[in-house]
């Protein structure tokens, strides 16, 4: 108070314009500091919903499915075709299922994510099986799909699976088969048989136009 000058009103003018610019940068300071925290935690909440994005893929990946093949096949067709020479890939070929290579190639990006953002025990349960694979190991994802769950549920403030659960082993999801290819080609067939019924629509359509115009000039010769 004793730098305060309340004596004249000049004092006064001047006290009253020191407070208010210490005010002025009191709250100028604050707002910055606001801000600037406001911006990182923006920034780490972005980072935090990525890394839950792709681990939540990763694991939908790796344990969308219950029941059929619950390992993954690492085999490539160059291994194939170097069992069994040409016959083999050229079976592979015909039977036109390539469902195992999708498997493990979406099984292979979901280990990549995860040895990427994972934590400690999920990039060293995905390496080992990234190490299984390069051997031409099959390859089981359940352990890893317990440590993902366990993991986003937590991260997202759900409370733990109830131990009286009985959920079976998981595995990768299956992608669906090439009989998609085959319908392409057998709608492309179909396709080609209506074009050829309307060539034949029309065809019959000139033919009764023709018998129409022959039968005129009959009936006007007979005329």
């Amino acid at each position: 108070m004793r730098s305060f000058d309340f004596s004249s009103w000049q004092g006064v003018l001047t006290t009253l314009l020191g407070l208010a610019v210490f005010t002025l940068i009191g709250v100028g300071i604050r707002v910055v500091m606001m801000l600037t925290i406001q911006q990182r935690q923006q920034r780490v909440n972005r980072q935090i919903n990525e890394r839950l994005g792709a681990l939540i893929a990763a694991y939908k990946a790796l344990g969308g499915s219950f029941t059929g093949e619950l390992t993954v096949d690492p085999t490539h067709l160059r291994d194939l075709i170097a069992r069994g020479g040409g016959e083999a890939a050229e079976a592979v070929a015909q039977a036109g299922s390539d469902r195992a290579r999708r498997i493990r190639d979406q099984v292979e990006a979901a280990l990549s994510d995860i040895i990427l953002l994972g934590t400690e025990e999920h990039v060293r349960l995905a390496a080992e099986a990234a190490r299984d694979m390069a051997a031409g190991q099959p390859v089981r994802t359940d352990e890893l799909v317990v440590s993902l769950r366990d993991y986003i549920r937590k991260a997202l403030d759900l409370g733990p699976v109830p131990a009286d659960v009985a959920i079976p082993r998981q595995g990768p999801t299956r992608q669906p088969g090439g009989s998609a290819r085959g319908g392409k080609a057998g709608g492309g067939k179909a396709g080609g048989g209506s074009e050829g019924g309307g060539g034949g629509g029309m065809a019959a359509m000139g033919g009764g136009g023709m018998g129409l115009g022959l039968g005129r000039t009959g009936h006007s010769d007979d005329n």
